[in-house]
């Protein structure tokens, strides 16, 4: 993003009007423009740098360490690193312009974070679209003269199906070679393979989950019905922003970006999909199809279409359902003629990841009030009270992603994932054991909970001053400090003296925000069918931030309804769920294309109250 506080030099590459950047500890090399920063030449060269606003300057997250070369200070270094640092070289790498020759290196990014792999889901009857049948044809004589193609088909009377031309081409030779014993595969009504010899006991598919963080694949054995393999990381989209709003600006700003988009969220499924392979040891050309559930914004960028619609009012998608793509058609490297099956969508925020959630936790087949929170960036609510399904989307920001927050990170090793006040202080959990380096989203909800639970924290979410803080809990006291700039921050581990991971009065307040928009949006889908809270008897928190998320914590902020401990359910990745079911039983399929008819979606941003039932919630219950 241009930066008028860091002025530019002549310094470049003599003859070349290039300048060189060397990254450690990757060792990649890379010429670039003058005055690109550090930033894009990474990622306009494949290495990722941790970003969750898409390099505006705004989440201070790209840090890295200028080894050799100039870069001067600006003033979003000055706010995100310490005098020492900076003499060290420490800059924020979306506004450090690589006007010289630069030595640059990057902080390790995990491109695994901890994610949910496995969800809530139902046992379905294994009937899946694809059908492989062994055949052994007579061979053609003077006297039955029919096409081969018809010769296959009357081979297999009970199947209907039309050849796709990829087939056609090849099944003369195929035929002959193998002394007409083959294996045709067919997916729904379409012939997309046929195989020497006999492979119907090998049959595979894949079930997808493509989140804006987090990308699951799990690899299904569609004789069995077992899952074989599955294997997750980070989108690698991620450069682009950590959320789909993030992405869609990224994509009206810059001209280029949708496609390096669909390049990297094409990148990652590939890498997966041969992980899993891999694993199973299986040949890519094995797995005959793919369903993929995802957010609109997601599946638009996959697809090359244009996502602007969808980030501006009216807020609208390309399409609700989509045909059934080719592999060759999306660029996914399996088998060229495997089907892509992607989940339709209720609305432009409330998508395919969701329809396959409601599938997977049966909120259609169910009599009782239940709720489903899928808690992101952007928070999709279901409510179903046996007789109707009502979902609608609250914009929650990057809190629970921990991308707003001072000492946020993804969950990855180093993060805290638990909070906890005992009577000697303060007990953490982290992942991977490691020493805290930041804190994820599970992390802030139990540091807010328990902090307003101890009362250092008032119920407005302030926290409360020196004095009151000794009175009311001395051996917490110590840690409550007010830094020179005025900001008020609870610390929850020391390096020696130095505060390194900590909560500010500003990380509260983005916390009560999102949870404020996510109450408010379950709240209105109540009133809508005249329930209110005590009503409802279960409460699925899906996806990966509600599998570790505590339910206590997420009552004692009020981001779900007050209830009984037991009827706040982990769900998992439901998501993944659905993808799996709609693989293992065409009659799943079916029922995700209805729900479109069965459930009705509420927009919140035209309702007159939103804005005062919000206010209202942003206090922590008492």
């Amino acid at each position: 993003m241009p930066n008028e506080e860091t002025p530019k030099t002549d310094t470049t590459v003599s003859g070349l009007g290039r300048v060189q950047l060397q990254f450690t500890p990757s060792g990649t090399d890379v010429r670039v423009p003058p005055g690109v920063t550090v930033f894009d030449a990474a990622s306009w060269n494949g290495l990722a740098i941790d970003s969750t606003c898409g390099g505006h300057g705004t989440c201070k997250k790209c840090k890295i360490q200028v080894i050799e070369g100039e870069v001067p200070v600006s003033r979003l270094d000055i706010r995100a690193f310490s005098p020492e640092q900076l003499e060290d070289g420490w800059r924020l790498a979306c506004v450090a312009r690589a006007n010289g020759n630069l030595k640059v290196d990057v902080p390790p990014l995990s491109t695994r974070p901890k994610a949910a792999t496995v969800g809530v889901g139902r046992q379905v009857i294994l009937r899946p679209a694809v059908q492989k049948r062994y055949v052994e044809l007579v061979e053609p004589t003077l006297h039955d003269q029919r096409p081969d193609i018809d010769r296959l088909r009357d081979a297999m009377e009970d199947l209907e199906f039309e050849a796709d031309l990829s087939v056609l081409k090849t099944l003369p030779t195929v035929l002959r070679k193998n002394d007409f014993k083959v294996t045709a595969v067919v997916v729904n009504e379409a012939l997309i393979a046929v195989e020497p010899g006999d492979t119907s006991a090998q049959n595979y598919a894949i079930g997808i989950d493509l989140g804006t963080t987090t990308v699951v694949a799990t690899l299904l054995d569609l004789v069995t019905g077992t899952p074989m393999a599955v294997k997750s990381m980070l989108n690698k989209q991620q450069p682009f922003g950590a959320d789909v709003i993030s992405r869609i600006s990224a994509t009206m700003m810059d001209p280029q970006a949708a496609g390096l988009m669909q390049t990297a969220g094409l990148a990652t499924l590939n890498e997966l999909i041969a992980e899993v392979c891999t694993e199973a040891e299986i040949s890519a050309d094995q797995v005959y199809e793919i369903a993929i559930a995802g957010n609109a914004t997601m599946v638009e960028i996959l697809l090359g279409v244009d996502p602007e619609p969808v980030g501006v009012a009216p807020f609208i998608t390309a399409a609700q359902k989509w045909p059934v793509f080719t592999a060759a058609e999306v660029g996914i490297e399996l088998l060229p003629s495997a089907r892509v099956f992607l989940f339709p969508a209720f609305g432009a925020y409330v998508g395919g990841d969701i329809v396959a959630g409601v599938l997977a936790t049966g909120m259609d087949r169910d009599k009782r009030v239940r709720l489903l929170i899928d808690v992101g960036t952007n928070c999709e609510i279901v409510l179903s009270n046996g007789d109707q399904i009502l979902t609608t989307a609250a914009p929650a920001g990057p809190a629970f992603e921990a991308a707003s927050i001072a000492c946020g990170m993804r969950a990855a090793d180093g993060a805290i994932e638990v909070v906890q006040v005992t009577d000697e202080g303060i007990q953490l959990g982290v992942i991977g054991d490691a020493t805290p380096v930041g804190i994820c989203g599970s992390g802030l909800v139990d540091a807010v909970y328990v902090l307003h639970k101890a009362k250092l924290i008032d119920d407005s979410g302030r926290f409360v001053t020196d004095e009151d803080a000794l009175k009311i809990a001395p051996h917490l006291a110590s840690r409550l400090l007010t830094r020179e700039a005025g900001d008020r921050i609870f610390v929850l581990h020391w390096d020696g003296e130095e505060p390194t991971v900590y909560l500010s009065q500003r990380d509260v307040r983005e916390l009560q925000f999102a949870k404020a928009s996510i109450a408010t949006g379950w709240r209105l889908l109540l009133e809508e069918v005249g329930l209110v809270d005590d009503d409802v008897q279960q409460v699925l928190l899906a996806g990966s931030f509600g599998s570790y998320l505590s339910p206590t914590s997420a009552i004692g902020i009020g981001l779900v309804p007050k209830l009984p401990v037991m009827r706040i359910v982990s769900a998992g990745n439901v998501a993944g769920e659905g993808a799996k079911m709609v693989l293992l039983s065409s009659t799943e399929r079916s029922g995700a294309t209805t729900l479109l008819d069965e459930v009705d979606y509420v927009e919140l941003s035209d309702r007159p109250d939103f804005n005062d039932k919000f206010f209202l919630e942003l206090a922590l219950p008492s």
